[in-house]
């Protein structure tokens, strides 16, 4: 486990990075993002007004995770694969003084993340927020990402899974 402190406009969020964390129906997802890897380089995606980073968005009422980051990486990056699930992040705005216990987000909630092998590549057509997708090395994310650094732990974790090329996990 990691933990940062992290700016996000008004608001002060504790991010700690969990390996392998356990969801389970009681844990609160707010997002589900996808390190996506195709020839051993990793897809990013350029969103509106945000910059370069893993395609990844919000659960819709009653999605599953795994159909979440399916549907994140094919809207955002044009790209389908095989999944396996790396950890989460948890967002705490226990210290952050902007909070709003009315808002959209949780005080404590989790941004999940998979490691996605492509399978299928697709033609990039701008439908949605993205405007452009690149493959990066692995060892020139860290130049590309300008989130915060947890972002390269989840590289590394991604990295570590040894996965064949249907997608399945190699023990």
């Amino acid at each position: 486990m990691a933990s940062i402190f992290a700016d996000w406009g008004e608001h002060f969020v504790k991010l700690t990075w969990i390996p392998a964390m356990k969801i389970t129906e009681s844990t609160i997802v707010t997002s589900v993002h996808a390190v996506c890897i195709l020839d051993g380089n990793v897809m990013l995606v350029h969103i509106k007004n945000r910059g370069f980073n893993y395609p990844g968005g919000h659960v819709d009422p009653g999605e599953e995770l795994e159909k979440a980051v399916l549907r994140e990486a094919y809207e955002e990056g044009y790209v389908k694969g095989s999944i396996q699930y790396i950890g989460a992040i948890e967002v705490n705005h226990e210290e952050n003084p902007a909070f709003d216990p009315n808002g959209q987000y949780p005080l404590i909630g989790y941004q999940a993340f998979y490691r996605m092998n492509i399978t299928e590549c697709y033609p990039f057509l701008r439908e949605h927020e993205s405007v452009t997708r690149i493959w990066v090395e692995p060892s020139e994310v860290q130049y590309v990402i300008h989130d915060h650094e947890l972002s390269q732990l989840i590289l590394a974790d991604a990295l570590t899974l040894n996965m064949d090329k249907g997608g399945s996990l190699i023990k």
